[in-house]
């Protein structure tokens, strides 16, 4: 199982919304909407949560977690 920490760092880094995230990453709304819903994590390119690990200089066990499935 995925889990997003999106909303987490967003608080950490005091971004309000996906708009300023947007600004600052450089990605589309529909990626950031993914990892912010929590929803079809699998299908997420590794591209876009690198450029979020570089945004919120974090790394990506930070941004997403992996637990297995019980």
């Amino acid at each position: 199982m995925l889990k997003s920490n999106l909303r987490i760092l967003m608080a950490e880094h005091r971004i309000d919304d996906i708009t300023e995230l947007m600004e600052k990453s450089g990605l589309s709304r529909n990626s950031i909407n993914k990892l912010y819903r929590g929803t079809q994590l699998e299908t997420i390119k590794l591209e876009t949560l690198f450029k979020l690990c570089d945004t919120f200089q974090c790394k990506l066990s930070e941004l997403i977690e992996y637990s297995p499935d019980k």
